[in-house]
């Protein structure tokens, strides 16, 4: 199976810090999911580079390939020159990140031209995967609206949401059960 992982920006979030709780939070429900998908044939998790979810979910599949070695990782990036305007320290994360990944690609050779690009990446995507997993929630909108209303569109393709009410349930059990995070 082929999954594309995306969701929220991190300022959509209002996390500015890495080491903000919510962070370990995301990470944490996401490797659940990730582990269960393993469990029912996970081959290739395909992401973006866009600061949150998506670098998140880069660092939790690379964990996890330590112990799931066939696990395959794609980082697909809409245009070239993607990260050229964020600041140095992130785009020094970046290219560390694309030097991890088993797969790394553009969807377009040229530098950002318009629209039209994300929509063609967009498309890439769900082209590319079987299905999707989106930290999204209909209640609070984001730029992934437009990737989750495509994904609903496409027959036979499940698009399985992280929803906040489940972030907030995971945390709450989480705690209960371990202790502090």
């Amino acid at each position: 199976m082929r999954l594309w992982l995306s969701g929220y920006r991190s300022y959509e979030l209002g996390i500015f810090n890495e080491q903000d709780l919510k962070v370990k939070v995301i990470k944490a429900a996401l490797k659940e999911r990730l582990v269960a998908k393993l469990d029912q044939g996970l081959e290739w998790v395909i992401t973006g580079p866009n600061l949150g979810v998506e670098q998140w979910s880069l660092e939790i599949v690379l964990e996890l390939k330590k112990a799931y070695p066939d696990l395959k990782l794609a980082l697909l990036e809409p245009y070239a020159d993607f990260s050229s305007r964020w600041q140095e320290a992130k785009q020094v994360k970046l290219a560390q990140l694309r030097s991890e990944v088993d797969f790394f690609g553009l969807v377009s050779k040229k530098s950002y031209q318009g629209i039209r690009q994300l929509q063609n990446y967009q498309n890439f995507c769900l082209d590319h995967s079987d299905q999707a997993l989106f930290v999204y929630d209909e209640l609070y909108p984001g730029k992934l609206k437009f990737a989750y209303q495509a994904s609903k569109k496409k027959a036979n393709y499940p698009c399985e949401l992280v929803t906040m009410d489940e972030l907030q349930t995971f945390a709450a059990d989480y705690q209960e059960n371990y202790g502090s995070w």
